[in-house]
């Protein structure tokens, strides 16, 4: 009798624990959705986006080296081309280690929440800006392309040593635009925005090649190179910065 209370004390416990969960998530996700439609108030999508593309030095997919897309892709969102905006596998993921530390540590964001969060939202951590952020990233699969979001995300994001944007990184670090870029360039740089002031060249080299042989790596996984010239690339940027 006295293990069968147990058992069922246990089960109420579970089943309240779990009611407690959903009720905080979903007033998280209400907190997030009022706070993405109060961005979207104050400045419509196509105003943002109008705006990335307007700044001096954007950057077309089509005029960077095709390596450098795909050395973005591979590290930061592997799944960006069959993915809706969110990634399930890196939110579940993301979820189990914010659980076991009690707080937001990892986000689990795919590229169009990157691009949303760069557009409109502040870099704190908190559980409603990350949900504002996912229905953001929802508006933008909407309303562009994936190559459209890909091309704003790498025209935005910030790359260390006081450089946003492809263009600004690529002049900064090598004194040249994007389209000259060395295969050995492309794959360093793409490290870069995961935690520009760690990564940059500029501040630590050997961050810097310790995250490209990461990119290297990732693309080597996802078959886009082979090993060999992978480690050809490291080895170039080695003798380049060090």
């Amino acid at each position: 009798m006295k293990k069968k209370w147990i058992r069922r004390s246990i089960l109420v416990l579970l089943c309240l624990a779990v009611l407690a969960l959903a009720s905080a998530g979903g007033v998280v996700l209400y907190r997030g959705y009022q706070m993405y439609r109060q961005a979207l108030a104050a400045a419509p999508l196509e105003e943002k986006i109008a705006g990335v593309r307007a700044q001096p030095g954007y950057t077309s997919l089509s005029a960077l080296p095709a390596i450098y897309p795909d050395a973005v892709v591979c590290v930061e969102d592997k799944r960006f081309y069959s993915h809706f905006g969110i990634d399930p596998i890196s939110i579940t993921r993301a979820v189990f280690t914010n659980l076991a530390a009690g707080s937001l540590q990892e986000g689990g964001s795919t590229i169009t929440q990157q691009l949303a969060k760069n557009l409109y939202f502040s870099q704190e951590k908190r559980f409603e800006r990350k949900a504002a952020e996912m229905f953001m990233a929802f508006a933008l699969e909407k309303s562009c392309s994936k190559d459209e979001i890909l091309e704003l995300y790498i025209n935005c994001i910030y790359y260390g040593s006081g450089y946003s944007g492809i263009y600004d990184a690529s002049e900064g670090y090598f004194g040249k635009t994007p389209a000259l870029l060395t295969d050995a360039e492309c794959t360093l740089l793409a490290g870069l925005p995961n935690a520009p002031s760690a990564y940059s060249p500029d501040e630590s080299p050997a961050l810097a090649l310790q995250r490209q042989k990461q990119v290297l790596t990732a693309m080597v996984k996802n078959k886009k190179l082979t090993q060999q010239k992978a480690d050809a690339l490291l080895a170039q940027s080695s003798s380049a910065i060090q």
